[in-house]
């Protein structure tokens, strides 16, 4: 029987009005809520005039979400909020109690909840706990990089998973053939479900979590083949540093989180720490890098 983990984490409800042609609505609605998830907004739903986000407190940029919003690329259109405490709830009950249907990544991946299953079978089968809904599978930016990691070589590589989430990314990296994986996160519901995840999976004897946000990374002993990251931009350009310095040579760094217009802000910040860009991949203007440390 999986251990049942309870954590209530503390919501802001975000109230948008939105003052747009009607014809132009659904597009305003739609676009402001992806620009808004770089902001740590991570569910929204339709009002009368507009939409409600919510967001982890400890997630919250309201900077950012000013700038989204002074940055609109409409015309024309006024758009307000507000920022209240949501109702304090256990989120992820809510969440477990919807589950998600089975996600297919590519041909050779499936990733699903307990309750329910895949209808075929497929070369790779992840379960997760579905407990919130990002780290699932069901965002672009987890599809982009499990992806990558699938069409590679993972045989005998040492993986690191910066801000794990679910622990997606270091149980596909486990399952295609990785001897080891350690992830961090800033929440420790994170750390425990991943670790939960992994437990559900039958790789927890080669899986690690910590708590911390990239400072914890100077404590991880020895270096990876791979490094994946699916974080906002902001925090992707202050931590590349620090993910660049635990990459063997040759290593791979695997970016994700961030829009295709921010592309070249990362690209050049990889460059000038000795990385070369060898692939990239977009969805719905979702944004996937790959880079190589060849001159370390």
């Amino acid at each position: 029987m999986h251990e049942k983990l309870t954590h209530k984490m503390k919501y802001y409800e975000i109230d948008f009005k939105i003052n747009a042609p009607e014809e132009l609505m659904q597009d305003a609605c739609d676009v402001l809520a992806a620009m808004s998830a770089e902001a740590g907004l991570e569910t929204f739903e339709e009002t009368n005039y507009g939409i409600k986000g919510y967001a982890q407190q400890s997630l919250f940029d309201k900077d950012y979400l000013n700038t989204v919003i002074t940055d609109f690329p409409f015309d024309d259109i006024e758009i307000t909020y507000t920022v209240a405490e949501a109702e304090d709830k256990d989120w992820n009950e809510t969440w477990e109690n919807e589950g998600f249907a089975p996600i297919i990544v590519g041909e050779k991946c499936v990733i699903h909840d307990g309750r329910h299953l895949p209808e075929k079978v497929y070369p790779l089968s992840i379960e997760i706990d579905a407990k919130m809904a990002f780290g699932t599978g069901t965002h672009e930016t987890t599809r982009m990089i499990v992806t990558e990691l699938t069409n590679m070589i993972m045989d005998g590589k040492r993986l690191l998973d910066c801000g794990c989430g679910t622990g997606i990314l270091s149980i596909v990296a486990l399952m295609c053939g990785a001897s080891h994986a350690i992830g961090y996160d800033i929440d420790e519901w994170s750390v425990d479900n991943a670790r939960h995840n992994a437990i559900i999976n039958r790789v927890d004897e080669k899986f690690e979590s910590v708590l911390g946000d990239a400072t914890v990374i100077q404590s991880i002993e020895g270096l990876f083949d791979i490094v994946v990251a699916n974080i906002n931009r902001n925090i992707l350009l202050a931590d590349m540093e620090s993910f660049t310095k635990k990459l063997k040579h040759n290593g791979i760094l695997i970016l994700s989180g961030f829009y295709t217009n921010d592309e070249q802000l990362l690209i050049d910040k990889a460059q000038s720490l000795g990385l070369s860009l060898e692939a990239k991949s977009a969805d719905n203007n979702w944004s996937c890098l790959l880079f190589k440390a060849n001159t370390l």
